[in-house]
């Protein structure tokens, strides 16, 4: 098709609802001698005559109507897909897909994702879960959720939660054989779940902070993972004493099938971000899902650390 031929073809079937140039044109917004050229040009390069037309009247060629028959339907679908993305634009619609880790998914969407959905039905969120850095681009993602290093230089990051807490956790049961530790350092009389940094493969040592006052535990115990949830998991059963995120160890608190130690010198991480590329047309579900995600966000007002979970 030559690239003018569709606004060509739009103007035709204007002049064939009217069978008027001067009406066309007004509703096309040209003059009648610039649709005039248009039709001829249009005729010319079809080879086909598509209007009958005197200084009097103007009717179709019966070549003319078998096309106007046939380019109205397209036409029309033309249309609706336009509008379609039109009202996309407007009100939130579509999938949207959203990569993040676990604590992220835990920590940011998992507390709004029931209200986002049934706020906004049209919308299909898709997560996928995965700890290390990707191109969100080139793997087709809208957003991922993250550190604030996990953002490329040339993508907008927002700020979606204040300063994340660790907690340390253990077992009642585990408890209920050894006494709590009062103070980081008395770690050492216990059994821990260690936990191996994948970026080089050093072995966590645990941050604690009270007020201006700052150390590092290097811990022992018979279980080491890689994953943050893992380590929630086996202090539940009983394994160890783990040092998780709050939100991924919240809902065990509440259930009693954990409880925490050392809660005046747990530290806070720096937060995390959604990033995504761009302002520039940001599709509206994404914008609706930051809107909620930082009118829930709470940021209290405290000193934070750097990620331990993601040293290099």
């Amino acid at each position: 098709m030559h690239r003018s031929d569709l606004g060509d073809l739009t103007a035709f079937m204007a002049v064939a609802d009217h069978l008027n140039f001067r009406a066309a044109a007004s509703r096309l917004g040209i003059t009648p001698s610039a649709l005039s050229h248009s039709m001829r040009q249009l005729e010319e390069r079809l080879a086909v005559r598509l209007l009958n037309r005197t200084t009097r009247s103007m009717s179709l060629t019966d070549a003319g109507f078998r096309l106007l028959e046939r380019l109205r339907p397209a036409i029309e679908q033309i249309d609706e897909a336009l509008e379609d993305l039109n009202q996309e634009r407007q009100r939130p619609f579509g999938r949207l897909r959203i990569y993040a880790g676990q604590v992220a998914i835990a920590a940011v969407v998992v507390p709004i994702w029931s209200r986002f959905l049934s706020t906004y039905p049209d919308v299909h969120l898709e997560l996928q879960v995965g700890e290390a850095p990707i191109d969100i681009v080139a793997k087709g993602f809208d957003a991922g959720i993250g550190t604030h290093d996990r953002a490329a230089i040339d993508m907008v990051a927002v700020r979606v939660t204040g300063p994340v807490r660790l907690a340390a956790v253990g077992a009642p049961s585990y408890f209920a054989r050894r006494k709590k530790p009062s103070l980081p350092e008395d770690l050492g009389h216990h059994r821990c779940v260690q936990y191996r940094l994948a970026a080089d493969g050093a072995v966590l040592e645990w941050p604690f902070r009270r007020g201006d006052e700052s150390q590092k535990i290097a811990v022992e115990g018979a279980v080491m993972v890689n994953s943050p949830e893992l380590a929630v998991r086996a202090a539940v059963d009983g394994l160890g004493i783990a040092l998780a995120i709050e939100a991924q160890a919240e809902p065990f608190l509440r259930s009693g099938q954990l409880v925490r130690v050392l809660e005046e010198w747990s530290p806070c991480l720096d937060g995390l971000f959604l990033y995504y590329p761009s302002n520039r047309q940001m599709p509206a579900a994404l914008r609706a899902l930051i809107d909620m995600i930082r009118v829930h966000a709470h940021v209290p007002a405290q000193l934070s650390i750097a990620n331990p979970f993601n040293a290099a």
